[in-house]
Formats: structure tokens, C-alpha cells, sequence
């Protein structure tokens, strides 16, 4: 697969606390030149990148991050923040808590209530794999599926351990037909691209794309 078709992939992405602006700026200069598929950002860098990129890519920004407990309410108030501010897609991590509880009944109503916030705005639910068990996987598969959302997602990137093919797999097999797929989280390889990319996910998570493609250094990668 050949670096130009990965790179409409890729959710070029900088999430760590101390980015700084002279660190996203370098990001979507990134995109710009290469024609990622987004900037996943911090929500507070929004409007300045907005203002200063205009429309020149689609702005991704994460809410409930990176432990997803914020409350309902929160979060659909963070996302209409952010799509008024200009994000365009919103990736969001569930209450991990309702999940141990056996509560995806509340988990599937708080996706619903994020889409609703989103509206036509592309909407990734982030369910942090490496804390889950196989059957929890599972019913997280139909609460997203259940909620209308547009993307599930494997991981923040933040958690104990990153995306694998196995729980890939595990999705393709439970998701809806209108569900797609995000693989994030220790991506490190353009043969790991490649083969999510193969496996079926339309976006891939990641800090590392242009030092992994090209090898240039990337400044952003942690």
C-alpha cells in the first residue's frame, strides 16, 4: 500500500498534557503536506486551529478523556463545544465504570446522547480494549451499534496496552453494517497500518505517521 493512500487513513494525532502550540502547529502542518485524513487534538486548541488552518483538514477532538467518568451531561456539553469551536468529528471513551457494573444500558443512552449532540458531526466511541473482557467487548459492540454512532474505537493511547488485530476481528464479527472501525494506540510499524488497515479499519490512531512513513522526525511523538 503505497504512503499517499495511509496517509487518508490516518487521525494524526497529539493528546499529550503539555502539547504545546508550537507542537500542533507542527501537526497540522503535517496534514496539510500530507493529506491525513484529520488532527485528533486537545479541545482547547480548537478555535485557534480553526482560525489559523481554516478548512484545510477535518479537526478531531476527544471528549471524556482519557477516563471517560465525566458524566452524561458533560460530555454532550464538551462536544457542543467543540463542534461549535469547529471540530468536525468527535472521538469520545465511555464510563468504564457503567461497564463493570454490567450497566450498557447506560452506556448505549450516553452514546446516544453524545450523537444527538453530534448531530451529522462523525462520531467514535472510545472503549479502552485492554481494561475489557471478551464478552464486555462484545456488548459494547451493540450498545455502539444500538446508538447510531459512526466509529468504535479501541483504545485512548493512554491506557495499559494499545489496539491489537485480535480484538479487530472481534468487532468486525459483532458491530453493525453501519459501524466502522478505529485502530489506536501502539502503532508503531507501517506493516501494523497496513495490516489494520487490510483487517478492515477505516481510521488509524496515531502519533507516530509521518516519522513511521517517511522518517522524518516527529517532534509530536510520545
Amino acid at each position: 500500500m503505497t504512503n499517499e493512500k495511509i496517509y487518508g487513513y490516518i487521525d494524526h494525532t497529539l493528546l499529550k498534557a503539555t502539547a504545546t502550540w508550537a507542537q500542533i502547529k507542527t501537526l497540522c502542518d503535517e496534514a496539510v503536506k500530507y493529506h491525513t485524513a484529520s488532527v485528533c487534538i486537545p479541545p482547547a486548541y480548537i478555535s485557534r486551529v480553526r482560525k489559523e488552518y481554516g478548512e484545510s483538514f477535518n479537526i478531531c477532538t476527544v471528549i471524556g478523556f482519557p477516563l471517560g467518568y465525566n458524566t452524561t451531561a458533560v460530555k454532550a456539553f464538551e462536544a457542543e463545544d467543540a463542534i461549535r469551536k469547529g471540530a468536525d468529528e468527535i472521538d469520545m471513551v465511555i464510563n468504564l465504570g457503567d461497564v463493570k457494573n454490567g450497566e450498557f444500558d447506560k452506556v448505549e443512552e450516553e452514546i446516544k446522547a453524545v450523537k444527538k449532540t453530534c448531530g451529522k458531526h462523525i462520531l467514535k466511541v472510545i472503549i479502552e480494549t485492554c481494561y475489557l473482557t471478551e464478552q464486555e467487548k462484545i456488548s459494547l459492540c451493540r450498545a455502539v451499534t444500538n446508538a447510531g454512532a459512526d466509529f468504535i474505537k479501541t483504545s485512548t493511547g493512554f491506557g495499559s496496552a494499545g489496539a491489537t488485530i485480535e480484538d479487530i476481528n472481534l468487532f468486525k464479527a459483532n458491530i453493525g453494517e453501519n459501524v466502522r472501525m478505529k485502530a489506536a494506540g501502539g502503532i508503531k510499524s507501517k506493516a501494523d497500518i497496513e495490516m489494520f488497515i487490510e483487517a478492515g479499519c477505516e481510521r488509524i490512531g496515531t502519533s507516530s505517521a509521518i516519522k513511521i512513513l517517511t522518517g522524518e522526525e516527529n517532534k509530536n511523538e510520545y
